[in-house]
């Protein structure tokens, strides 16, 4: 049993106990959240398409970029190697992992990894990378070395997990296995000092799990960044930082086909007050890989100028963290192959300029951290105008959304929003004095207040 031995040495390097049985148990506060991602931001990196090369070190040459344009924090994709029993097209899914401590030779090697994670730090910013916790891929080592970390079908072998083909079902109920999954989340947070992790399907993977694992990473760096990618409550109780914000995404399509009217996102936003605690942190977007490879995210979803003020939103809202994917600030206008080599073509950034002006807004003004208050305002007709202020520390900032494709009336009826506040697109100050005036269709326009 060589193989098994070889997992209770890493365990045992690694701070966990090497009988299967851990003793931290702690769950980490839901308040608790690093400090440097309050004001944050994502940008998630999908390697293999970013660049024609599609490696670590060809993504490197657009850190400065991706720098002044405001990214504070990198989600990589898996980096892991992907199993070819079952594989899925050409070079297969990211998400059939077949070994959690090596790179995916398609990438580049270990230490060009590391390099790339020192050059992100040198620059003051954060690294985060996607973690397959839930399923491996159909020739995952474990599949012959510990055949009982997987779930059973009714054959007697690994279960397909869900109706991906390509995955097997690991099976939470054996605690070796749990220790076996938190020693190789140690590894990557020990030996390459990442920022955290993004954890796929951790909706399917039990909170006692997570509680355990998320304690036991904080015990090596405690501002880590967790990222489940599920919207129940649960995850958040047990130690996640931010969840996904499903019910919200999906209103937000609905209001921009004209199928709800704005004021429907105040039914979400109710919904998300009463389940989770006040400062639990969703991450909001309007496209990731899935959404863009699958469901034609943000430019179908999001079509044409409509994008732009469901944009805002997501940059702007309480208990929030925003999200932007490889592309959209080009923007890309096709899904990206999950499957086969499908390189973005980055040459014009036409929504550079806009990002970068929501990136560094949130970053220096507090009324936009995630623990900012929010107060819904009137502005006009609320089934077409979505408008609020959030603030903290004495900074306000007031956002008016057109969320339709007609030219609608604007009237700021609280007097204690008049004045002359500044308009950060525009890059002037305007008088507000409860006169009424248009935003054009797919409007959108945030003030500023100076702090008195």
């Amino acid at each position: 049993m060589k193989n098994i031995s070889c997992f209770f040495v890493l365990q045992l390097l690694l701070f966990v106990v090497g009988n299967g049985q851990q003793k931290t148990t702690t769950k980490t506060s839901k308040t608790n959240h690093p400090a440097w991602i309050m004001q944050g931001n994502i940008y998630e990196v999908n390697v293999r398409q970013y660049t024609p090369e599609g490696t670590f070190n060809a993504f490197a040459k657009h850190l400065n970029r991706l720098k002044n344009m405001g990214v504070q924090t990198l989600w990589f994709m898996p980096l892991n190697p992907i199993s070819k029993v079952d594989r899925k097209g050409t070079l297969g899914s990211y998400y059939a992992v077949s070994d959690y401590t090596s790179i995916n030779p398609e990438f580049g090697t270990l230490r060009d990894w590391k390099q790339l994670v020192k050059t992100i730090h040198t620059k003051g910013m954060k690294v985060i990378i996607d973690w397959v916790p839930n399923h491996t891929g159909g020739d995952h080592h474990w599949l012959k070395e510990q055949p009982d970390f997987f779930v059973k079908d009714a054959n007697g072998n690994a279960a397909v997990a869900a109706d991906w083909a390509d995955t097997r079902q690991l099976d939470y109920k054996n605690p070796v296995m749990q220790d076996s999954m938190i020693a190789c989340m140690k590894y990557w947070l020990s030996k390459t000092g990442i920022d955290g992790f993004r954890c796929d399907v951790a909706w399917n993977v039990p909170g006692s799990f997570w509680s355990k694992c998320i304690g036991q990473l904080k015990q090596i760096n405690p501002a880590i960044f967790m990222l489940a990618e599920g919207d129940r409550p649960y995850l958040s109780r047990n130690g996640f930082d931010a969840v996904y914000p499903w019910d919200m995404f999906h209103m937000m399509i609905k209001v921009a086909a004209g199928e709800r009217p704005a004021f429907a996102l105040d039914s979400v936003r109710t919904y998300d007050d009463t389940a989770f605690a006040a400062k639990e942190i969703q991450m909001y977007f309007t496209s990731n890989h899935d959404e863009n490879s699958w469901n034609k995210a943000d430019y179908g979803v999001f079509p044409g100028a409509s994008h732009a003020p469901f944009a805002v939103f997501t940059q702007t809202m309480v208990n929030s963290v925003p999200l932007i994917y490889s592309g959209q600030e080009e923007p890309v206008l096709k899904p990206l192959e999950f499957f086969e080599k499908d390189p973005i073509s980055f040459n014009k950034f036409q929504r550079a300029a806009f990002y970068k002006t929501l990136l560094n807004l949130r970053k220096i003004n507090p009324a936009l951290a995630a623990d900012a208050s929010f107060k819904k305002i009137n502005a006009g007709d609320d089934k077409s105008l979505y408008a609020f202020t959030r603030e903290k520390n004495g900074n306000k900032v007031l956002v008016i959304l057109n969320l339709t494709a007609t030219q609608q009336a604007v009237t700021v009826t609280d007097k204690k929003l008049w004045g002359k506040p500044y308009n950060v697109f525009m890059g002037n100050t305007e008088i507000l004095n409860g006169r009424q005036w248009m935003i054009e269709p797919w409007g959108y326009v945030v003030y500023t207040y100076t702090k008195k």
